[in-house]
This record gives structure tokens, sequence and C-alpha cells, in this order.
């Protein structure tokens, strides 16, 4: 496959929590998950509601089993509702710059480049994003790569959005490193 030189987005940026789920340490790890992330271990699961709706349960993976910045990871989201990609894209650059992110030339330059390869996603659709030994990221959808992207600068900041102390979700990060 053809390697792209910017991302499928992986969702729409959180905005309320539900629930971490207990036991599923024992859940099934994907096979891109496992090949780019060795010995992949659930580290912590989460819900992201807005509002009333359901949007989607997302996991975090990580060789020890517990988050350590700089080391290869991957973030999978399995979709509770249908989403347009265009949305998911804007939500996410709305996202990275509420993280401090203020260079607007970076931000709409991955702006154009995610609404254009952005595709709306389902309910049941997967998305996942590994980063890897070398901070690259790979994007995959229901296990199929959909991007490669080879900018540390991007990998940083979106995965930004549900890691970093500043996310706008702190209860989403502290349930995907296993705090709560």
């Amino acid at each position: 496959m053809k390697r792209r030189s910017i991302t499928y987005l992986l969702a729409v940026a959180p905005a309320t929590i539900c629930f971490c789920w207990a036991g599923l340490a024992l859940a099934k790890v994907e096979p891109e998950v496992t090949a780019l992330v060795p010995q992949a271990q659930l580290v912590g699961t989460a819900r992201m509601k807005y509002l009333l709706w359901n949007v989607y349960d997302v996991k975090l993976y990580t060789s020890s089993g517990q988050w350590r910045d700089g080391e290869p990871f991957a973030l999978e989201l399995n979709y509770l509702r249908n989403l347009k990609g265009s949305a998911i894209a804007k939500r996410s650059v709305e996202e990275i710059r509420k993280q401090g992110f203020t260079d607007e030339p970076t931000l709409s330059n991955w702006y154009q480049q995610l609404t254009k390869m952005m595709p709306d996603v389902n309910k049941g659709t997967r998305l996942t994003g590994v980063v890897d030994t070398n901070n690259h990221t790979l994007f995959y959808r229901d296990g199929v790569e959909i991007a490669y992207l080879d900018d540390p600068l991007f990998s940083k900041w979106f995965f930004n959005i549900w890691l970093s102390d500043a996310t706008s979700e702190p209860k989403l990060r502290r349930q995907l490193l296993g705090a709560e």
C-alpha cells in the first residue's frame, strides 16, 4: 500500500468521559498493534461521551503495560456512532490548538490534508493510531493501513489530545493511563 504524507485521523476530540471497563486486560490485541508495539499490553480504557451520546471506546497499549513518553504505543478507537470525517478533522485541529500549539501555518496544513483524507466513520469502525520506535505515526481503519506520517511534531501534538497533562479531558487521560 502506498503510504500517504498525512493521516486518517482517529477521533473526535474528547468531550465527556463515561467509564473505564474492568477486565479488558484479556481483550484481543489487534494485529496492527502487535506488529508495531512489541508485546503490546493494555494500559487503560475509557468511553468518550459528548453530551448524551456515546462517541467511542478508546484503548491505550504499550509494550510494558504502562505509559512512558517516547516509547511505542497504540491508541485504538472503536466508534459507537456515525461521524463526518470533516468534523473529526476540524475538532482534532481545535484540540491541538487548545493544547498550546500556535504554529498556524502548520495547523492549516494539517487541517487541509486531514480534511482531504478523512472519510466518514460509522458505528463499529475501528481506527488505530500507532507511534513506532522512530516516532512515525501509522493509522489503520479496521486493521488496514490507511496512512503513514513521518512527522514527529504531528505525532506529539495529535496524541496529546488524549495523553497530555494539558488535555481537555483529564479523566479520560487518567483512565487511559490506568490511574482510574
